[in-house]
């Protein structure tokens, strides 16, 4: 039994028991992923996948079981590299971020560069993608580290540490009616069509809470992941925005001499936490800790 074995095993379950691109991802031939697999079964006495004809259709119950274990061998033995590495030189690596766009546009640049002061010789990457893609990019070590509000404190096998709160804001024209209003509900801002974020992203599940627990339905006549579009949107008149307060604090200074204003929503909408995540099973180097505490302290614990 060797590791080369059990990184087959691991790859073919992970591309959906699809040999030619577990192959092809292991950079090596379809036979050869075939033959390792079948060593392997000998060595364990038993199958590993079940099998139809040459074609692999999921896990034998025997291959159910020892799968965990297939993967905390290949993961312990990655952390040892890791640490090896570190050891040898603890200020070089590659550092991977899996998060959303508000976080990485609105939040991550100073993080960033305060780390890279810190780090030069560590290379970072930033993958972009809705919270629960964030998760298994994480859950597969795609990516080391996720940043995001949604789903991810609630992901099985991630260690997840709240960052910092905020609130969505309401964006609207100057001369809006709700604007004179001394206080807004949630039932005088659903007569107006709005403009909002797509439902997996910047805490739009609690926007919809809020309206189902009022008993009110909303008019959302536009959903985006990007808070400038959003903007835009409610430039031109289609609505009213529901938009991150991250995002519009980055926005003041043009917000200033638009016709555009804001209006603090935590009243309706509560607050939100955003999280840092990491696989619960798996080693830290040290710039990874140093990462983590500075988006924790370096960012503002509460953003209205």
């Amino acid at each position: 039994m060797n590791f080369q074995q059990l990184r087959c095993v691991r790859e073919i379950v992970q591309q959906n028991f699809n040999l030619t691109q577990a192959a092809h991802a292991l950079f090596t031939s379809q036979p050869g992923v075939s033959k390792m697999v079948l060593d392997l079964e000998n060595q364990l006495g038993f199958n590993v996948f079940l099998r139809h004809g040459k074609r692999i259709k999921g896990l034998t119950k025997e291959g159910e079981q020892i799968y965990p274990f297939i993967e905390k061998v290949l993961q312990n033995m990655a952390d040892l590299k890791e640490k090896a590495a570190e050891c040898r030189n603890p200020h070089i690596g590659r550092l991977t971020i899996a998060t959303t766009h508000t976080q990485a546009r609105y939040v991550l640049p100073a993080v960033m560069m305060a780390f890279r002061t810190r780090y030069p010789e560590v290379r970072l990457s930033l993958l972009q993608g809705a919270p629960s893609q964030i998760a298994q990019m994480v859950l597969s070590g795609q990516a080391d580290i996720a940043v995001a509000t949604e789903s991810i404190s609630d992901t099985q096998g991630l260690q997840a540490t709240p960052c910092y709160t905020w609130q969505h804001q309401i964006l609207l024209p100057k001369n809006h009616p709700l604007t004179q209003l001394p206080k807004m509900s949630i039932e005088q801002l659903a007569r107006y069509p709005l403009v909002t974020y797509d439902p997996a992203f910047a805490g739009r599940t609690k926007i919809d809470r809020a309206f189902v627990n009022a008993q009110v339905t909303p008019d959302i006549v536009l959903e985006a992941i990007d808070a400038d579009v959003i903007r835009t949107y409610v430039e031109v008149g289609m609505g009213i925005g529901i938009l991150s307060g991250l995002a519009l604090e980055s926005m003041k200074d043009n917000l200033n001499t638009s016709n555009l204003t804001t209006i603090n929503a935590g009243d309706l909408f509560g607050l939100n936490t955003t999280f840092v995540a990491v696989r619960e099973d798996r080693f830290l180097r040290e710039f990874e800790h140093v990462f983590i505490d500075l988006l924790i302290h370096k960012t503002p614990k509460l953003l209205s």
